[in-house]
């Protein structure tokens, strides 16, 4: 088994005022030539924004991209006419593909959204852009993983253009999961959201990260009501 261990307070951090955002890989201004990405995985900001404020458009290409809202709302916007609002509990994928123009806002003027953001290398490039979105039902997600991304959109999941999955997962103290590899030549990085969890002899706290290849099983022990998310990506050479 290989894995890396990412503490939460070992991020890369900007603070705008109107915007924090927490990097678990290189971005921005941020860099850290011992986090670029973990195999397909290149981004994953962990962002807060203030009521009424936002990016404004900015173009992407030739990335997949996700956005989950933990709380709040935030509005989108793009060149090809999209617009609409994410809110907890919700997923939106994003194939930008050859090239896409879109924005992204406080949905409220008042109240502060979070939100995770995180990019995929796509395993083909320049194909047309899309957007897709869907509400989850939290329930699903009680002591279970919540399969919310899949490749093939299988189990009711959005897709993306690469071999990759996404899972949410909500646990009570005490419960315990197996995670197996997707498919041969994939890696699992798993993303605390809340709580205390101990996996591959490694105790994470909130918004701690573990990175786990070239395993078969491993058991992931819940020590505190615990919320993670689960990717699972090809390990790029």
């Amino acid at each position: 088994m290989k894995k890396i261990i990412q503490r939460a307070d070992d991020r890369g951090y900007a603070n705008h005022g109107w915007l924090k955002s927490h990097h678990s890989f290189s971005f921005a201004n941020y860099y850290n030539p011992d986090k670029i990405h973990f195999g397909a995985l290149r981004v994953l900001n962990d962002d807060q924004v203030k009521g009424g404020m936002g990016f404004g458009a900015h173009p992407h290409d030739n990335m997949e991209i996700v956005s989950i809202v933990l709380d709040g709302s935030l509005e989108h916007r793009d060149n090809t006419g999209t617009k609409g609002v994410i809110r907890k509990n919700d997923v939106q994928v994003m194939s930008a593909g050859s090239g896409i123009v879109h924005s992204e806002f406080n949905a409220s003027k008042t109240d502060d959204v979070s939100f995770l953001q995180i990019w995929i290398f796509p395993k083909e490039r320049n194909i047309t852009p899309r957007y897709d979105q869907r509400t989850f039902d939290p329930a699903a997600r009680h002591n279970a993983l919540q399969l919310v991304v899949a490749p093939d959109g299988a189990q009711h999941a959005l897709s993306l253009h690469q071999d990759t999955w996404f899972s949410l997962g909500d646990f009570e103290a005490g419960q315990k999961i197996d995670l197996t590899p997707k498919q041969a030549g994939t890696g699992s990085y798993l993303f605390l959201l809340s709580g205390e969890i101990k996996v591959a002899d490694e105790v994470l706290q909130t918004r701690d990260a573990i990175g786990l290849s070239d395993y078969e099983k491993v058991t992931v022990e819940v020590l505190k009501p615990a919320t993670f998310l689960l990717i699972d990506v090809p390990m790029l050479n």
